[in-house]
């Protein structure tokens, strides 16, 4: 259960740092986005959807991350 834990953790981690540097790139003018969602358009075009499921991605990782803890601290 904690491998489970860590690939969640690293999971969340590396979605989190993907949707800040959408918005980094899209911000600082690296990148084009002509409607300002803070996502770039050649992302938008590949991966709309997860980012349009961005908040409940989210919460199923915080939750499964949670259910996990749960057991590995009951392993304690």
């Amino acid at each position: 259960m904690k491998y489970i834990l860590g690939i969640l953790i690293i999971l969340a981690a590396v979605l989190m740092f993907m949707y800040w540097y959408a918005g980094y790139s899209s911000r600082s003018g690296f990148a084009i986005d002509e409607n300002q969602n803070n996502v770039p358009d050649s992302w938008e075009a590949k991966m709309g959807w997860l980012f349009k499921a961005r908040n409940f991605i989210l919460l199923f990782l915080g939750i499964l991350i949670g259910y996990t803890l749960s057991f590995v601290f009951q392993e304690i």
